[in-house]
C-alpha cells in the first residue's frame, strides 16, 4: 500500500494530508509548529500518522512539503553576513533602489534598512556594456582588494551582481573563479545564475535575498533528509516552489529563491483546482492561518501570476503565484495604542507560547481567544484535538483589555473580531 503525503508547515500548525493510492482516503492531522527547531514538526507529524492512521513511513512513496524557513529568515533578519561585489561606481544600487516609499503618503514613511549594509559593498574595476560586449576588462586588483575588506568586514558569503550582466555573465563568472582562489572558504552567488533578469536592482535584490537565506534553508533541508532516511521513508522528498510547481529538496539547497513564498502558492493551486472542478469563473481564495491571512484571485479556474512579490518588506523577482498577505490570523495578538486605540496585529502568538486559550503559557489576548469568549469556538477541540480550549484563560487575557477600553469582555472580544 503507497502513500502519498503533503505537509503545509505555518506560524502556528503544521498540517498533514495522506492520501492513499489504492483506496483513495485521506488522512488528515495537525502538529503544533516548531519555530526553535525547524524540521521537528515534520518527524512528530510521520510518527502521528503511524499511531493514530497506521501508516507507516515505509509506505510513503511521495513526499512534499511547503516551508517559510526561507521567508522567516529575511523576515526576522537572521541569515548569514553576504557582502556585494558590484561594478566600480554603482555601490548604492540597494540603497537607491527604485527610490519607492513604503506609504506615499506617510512624511515619516522610511524604506527598510537593506540585507546588505553599504560598508560591505565592495566595487570592481570592469564593465559591460549593454549588448554584452566588454568595454573594460576584469581588474584582478581590484577583486583582490574588495576580498581582503570583505573578510576584515566578517562577510561570511558574497554577492557578484555586475552591470549588464544578464547579457554576458562572463565578468560574474570570472571574479566568481578569483574569489575561489583567494578565499576557498568564502560562500559565492552569482545574480545572473539565480535569476538573470534585465533591470540592475531587480536582478540584485533577487540574488541578496537568495544568498542571505541560502546556507539556512540547505541546513534545513538536509536535516530533513537525513530525518526522513532515519524513519526509512522511501520516497525522495520535494518542496513547492513559489509558482505553485514542485523541485526535489536536493534542487532547493541551491535554487532556494524559488522556494521562499511555497507555502502561500500552495493553498492557492488547491483552490484554483477545487474552481477549475467547480465550474467557477471568477474566485476568491481566503487562506486564514495562526499568523497571516492570504488573499489570491482565480480567474477561470487558473490563479494569476507576478513578478515583484514582497518577502517581508523586500521584493524578490521570480514568478510566483499572486498573493495578498496582511498580518490578520488566528493568533494575532489584540493591543492599545498610546491614544487608547484597539488593534489588532501584525504581532502573532505563534505555536509558542500561542493564544491563551492553549494554555501554553501564553496570556496576551487573541483573535482565537476572542472567538472563543464569543461561543464560536471551544465546544470541541481544536486542531484534530490537538489543542484543549481553554475558555476561562480566554477571558482573563481578553478582560486585560477590556479594563483599558472600559468595555465588557464580550463587547471588547466583538471589537477584536470586527477589526481583524
Amino acid at each position: 500500500m503507497a502513500y502519498r503525503v503533503g505537509v503545509d508547515i505555518g506560524g502556528t500548525f503544521t498540517d498533514f494530508c495522506a492520501f492513499n493510492e489504492d483506496t483513495n482516503d485521506l488522512y488528515t492531522l495537525k502538529v503544533l509548529s516548531r519555530p526553535d527547531e525547524p524540521g521537528a514538526e515534520v518527524i512528530e507529524g510521520l510518527e502521528q500518522l503511524e499511531t493514530r492512521f497506521g501508516i507507516l513511513p515505509s509506505q510513503i512513496h511521495y513526499f512534499t512539503h511547503g516551508t517559510t524557513v526561507g521567508v522567516n529568515t529575511v523576515i526576522q533578519r537572521k541569515g548569514i553576513t553576504l557582502g556585494l561585489i558590484t561594478t566600480e561606481h554603482f555601490v548604492d544600487v540597494l540603497e537607491v533602489a527604485r527610490l519607492k516609499m513604503p506609504d506615499p503618503y506617510d512624511l515619516h514613511s522610511k524604506r527598510p534598512d537593506p540585507l546588505i549594509s553599504k560598508d560591505r559593498v565592495f566595487p570592481v574595476r570592469e564593465r559591460m556594456n549593454a549588448d554584452g560586449s566588454v568595454d573594460t576588462p576584469v581588474d584582478p586588483e581590484s577583486v583582490s582588494a574588495a576580498v581582503d575588506h570583505a573578510r576584515a568586514a566578517g562577510v561570511e558569503g558574497l554577492v557578484i551582481a555586475l552591470i549588464n550582466a544578464y547579457r554576458n555573465p562572463a565578468h560574474e563568472h570570472e571574479i566568481q573563479d578569483l574569489i575561489h582562489r583567494l578565499a576557498p572558504d568564502m560562500l559565492v552567488y552569482c545574480a545572473t545564475n539565480v535569476w538573470s533578469i534585465i533591470r540592475e536592482y531587480e536582478r540584485t535584490i533577487t540574488a541578496v535575498i537568495h544568498g542571505y537565506v541560502q546556507p539556512r534553508v540547505s541546513h534545513y533541508l538536509t536535516s530533513l533528509q537525513k530525518a526522513l532516511r532515519a524513519l526509512h521513508v522511501p520516497a525522495d522528498p520535494f518542496v513547492t516552489k513559489s509558482n505553485g510547481g514542485v523541485m526535489r529538496a536536493e534542487l532547493g539547497k541551491t535554487a532556494c529563491a524559488q522556494m521562499l513564498l511555497s507555502g502561500t502558492a500552495s493553498g492557492v493551486i488547491g483552490a484554483s483546482f477545487m474552481a477549475r472542478l467547480s465550474g467557477f469563473e471568477k474566485t476568491m481564495s481566503l487562506d486564514i492561518g495562526g499568523t497571516s491571512a492570504d488573499v489570491a484571485f482565480i480567474e477561470n479556474g487558473m490563479p494569476q501570476y507576478g513578478l515583484g512579490e514582497m518577502i517581508g518588506e523586500f521584493p524578490i523577482y521570480i514568478p510566483t503565484v499572486a498573493v495578498t498577505s496582511i498580518g490578520a490570523g488566528g493568533g494575532s495578538i489584540a493591543w492599545v495604542d498610546d491614544l487608547g486605540v484597539l488593534k489588532v496585529g501584525p504581532e502573532s502568538a505563534g505555536s509558542i507560547p500561542g493564544p491563551a486559550c492553549y494554555g501554553h503559557g501564553g496570556t496576551r489576548p487573541t483573535i482565537t481567544d476572542a472567538f472563543v469568549v464569543l461561543g464560536f469556538i471551544g465546544g470541541s477541540d481544536l486542531g484534530y484535538n490537538t489543542i484543549q480550549v481553554d475558555a476561562e484563560r480566554a477571558c482573563t487575557a481578553v478582560e486585560s483589555l477590556s479594563t483599558r477600553l472600559n468595555l465588557s469582555v464580550v463587547d471588547t472580544a466583538e471589537a477584536m473580531v470586527n477589526i481583524a
